[in-house]
């Protein structure tokens, strides 16, 4: 599995012009793809990891600077399903899409990283598996990284 995570003040999903998921303050924002033999113990480490990644500045609970995951202030996550993350484009000018999970794959798949998300506690937001969806987000930083496991 492979995720874009960005350290986000906001974020939202729409669909067909109407809001699916959002969220308002300071969270993550996660676009999750799936590759051909990815499995739902990787679905519970991505959620494991996406819920203690130390990304946002803070104080810790001892009272000196540090670095916070949003388990550590109940910070929201949009995640939101991309099977572009699986593109390759090294030859010709077109992409080949080869190396990302069909559907029936994938989707279980997001949605259990969704469920063991929310099974840690977090409030999780999400798109809609398989739509033409708008994403749109302040990135704060910018801070962007790639986690795949």
């Amino acid at each position: 599995m492979r995720a874009v995570v960005q350290r986000v003040s906001e974020a939202s999903v729409t669909v067909a012009g109407e809001t699916v998921g959002a969220i308002s303050r300071p969270g993550l924002c996660v676009l999750v793809g799936v590759t051909h033999g990815d499995t739902p113990e990787q679905a519970a480490q991505l959620a494991r990891k996406l819920w203690s990644l130390r990304l946002f500045p803070g104080e810790t609970a001892d009272g000196s600077a540090g670095e916070l995951s949003c388990s550590d202030f109940d910070g929201p996550l949009l995640v939101v399903s991309q099977f572009t993350l699986y593109g390759d484009a090294r030859k010709g000018r077109r992409p080949t899409w080869n190396a990302a999970a069909p559907g029936p794959v994938a989707e279980p798949l997001v949605d259990e990283v969704v469920a063991r998300l929310r099974a840690l506690g977090a409030t999780v937001e999400t798109g809609r598996f398989g739509a033409d969806m708008k994403v749109a987000l302040v990135n704060d930083g910018p801070f962007t990284v790639l986690l795949e496991v």
